[in-house]
């Protein structure tokens, strides 16, 4: 009886963890960051090049991760996929007050960096 019960814990253990990996539990929902950071390729030259002016696509891209979540919008800027396209990180935590996106989330620590 008591294996059964032990059994039991480990199914619906197992059950739950599924449930929240279907529900999205990631940073930005059901979307991995290195998928969401392709959103974000009108902010390659504005990522890499803290003089450059993000084009318009480029602003509503990271407004619209950032309002997603701020947590998302760091991911997405420290993921993989951003570093194998030469994307500075420490330039690219720059473009959300570059394209003057009023509601950033100003001082959120992301990695080693901070959102100005």
């Amino acid at each position: 009886m008591a294996v059964i019960r032990g059994v039991v814990v480990v199914v619906l253990a197992l059950v739950v963890v599924a449930a929240a990996a279907a529900d999205g539990a990631g940073e930005c929902g059901a979307t991995p960051p290195d998928k969401m950071a392709l959103k974000l390729a009108p902010c390659a030259s504005a990522a890499k090049d803290p003089k450059s002016t993000p084009s318009s696509g480029c602003c509503t891209a990271v407004h619209t991760i950032g309002k997603q979540s701020p947590k998302c919008l760091c991911a997405v800027m420290l993921s993989s996929t951003t570093r194998n396209a030469g994307i500075k990180p420490e330039v690219a935590i720059t473009i959300p007050k570059r394209c003057n996106i009023a509601d950033r989330p100003v001082g959120y620590k992301c990695g080693d960096y901070t959102l100005p």
